[in-house]
């Protein structure tokens, strides 16, 4: 099998590294058992980019005359995927075609970008980093964003959720080109668990406030104040110079979000922090966070973050030795 891992401008090498490492680690597996390698790897750059350079390999220059059977695409530093996109549209073309003479094309991370914008995203369903999940719809209406899916796969294309989320996808490529005795054996090597079905809980409420839309913001600021003690757009809205409709309307717009579900966020959000980082009861996260009931906030909570409070807490409040 020709893999062609995709070294795009603004690339991270750590995830380009990782991707390398898991095919590089199944080949071995065949190896030592006296078999033939199934993966030849190679790293791939374009004319316009200077060489990389990547130990144990020989980057090679894009050649159209050579047909690969899978593609990886690695992810993007999170703070420059707008100006990361307009630097690799030159590799848009020549994934396009691959894609329809029968590659497989895989995106990983903030990877889904550059795939997205393929189009070959369209109408089928993709993930990416859960704290970029607002740019990429933005961006990408025709996709299916399925933002706390760990994995998505449909026809030859499959993306990955943030980070760690890489290695599911890793190893669901393993069990699809290899077996599934090869994805166990290579998840025990990387202590992949193999069992994460969501990605949400990795997630951080940071909206954008650098929109140019002043009311907008001066709302979000409202919010940000008084998260804890108020329920309605009505009550929002007291000292913001704006009707409930147009405030709704330029919210959404610029936000994505309505300011109800705005201020539902922000909450759940003041609500993980406490649970990190204090010793407060769960009722006294619930009533500081600005909920009244206990059964609401739990499941209000296990909805928006894929697990309960009291999970949440077990998992992130701990100190690692």
């Amino acid at each position: 099998m020709q893999i062609g891992v995709i070294l795009t401008q603004g690339h991270r090498l750590l995830s380009a590294a990782a991707l390398l490492d898991v095919f590089e680690t199944a080949n071995r597996f065949y190896e030592d058992d006296n078999e033939t390698a199934p993966f030849t790897i190679s790293v791939l750059y374009q004319h316009n980019q200077e060489k990389p350079l990547f130990e144990n390999y020989n980057p090679k220059i894009l050649n159209d005359d050579v047909q690969y059977d899978l593609l990886l695409i690695p992810s993007f530093n999170h703070e420059a995927i707008g100006e990361a996109l307009q630097q690799n549209m030159s590799w848009i073309p020549w994934l396009q075609n691959q894609y329809a003479n029968g590659a497989a094309v895989a995106s990983f991370c903030t990877g889904a970008f550059l795939l997205a914008a393929t189009g070959l995203l369209n109408n089928r369903p993709a993930t990416t980093h859960i704290n970029a999940e607002g740019a990429f719809a933005k961006l990408f209406p025709l996709v299916q964003l399925q933002a706390d899916a760990v994995v998505t796969a449909q026809d030859r294309i499959y993306t990955s959720g943030g980070a760690t989320n890489t290695f599911h996808l890793l190893m669901l490529l393993l069990e699809i080109y290899c077996s599934k005795q090869v994805a166990v054996r290579a998840a025990k090597v990387f202590s992949i668990d193999l069992d994460r079905s969501r990605q949400t809980y990795f997630g951080t409420f940071a909206p954008a406030q650098d929109h140019g839309d002043t009311l907008v913001k001066q709302a979000q600021e409202e919010i940000k104040k008084n998260f804890s003690r108020v329920n309605t757009i009505e009550e929002l809205i007291t000292d913001v110079p704006a009707s409930r409709r147009n405030l709704v309307r330029r919210f959404k717009q610029v936000t994505g979000i309505t300011p109800i579900e705005y201020l539902q966020k922000t909450r759940i959000e003041a609500a993980k922090k406490m649970l990190e980082q204090s010793g407060c009861s769960i009722l006294e996260v619930m009533l500081e966070s600005g909920y009244n009931d206990l059964k609401t906030f739990r499941a209000l909570f296990k909805k928006m973050v894929g697990m309960t409070p009291t999970m949440y807490r077990e998992k992130f409040s701990g100190q690692v030795v």
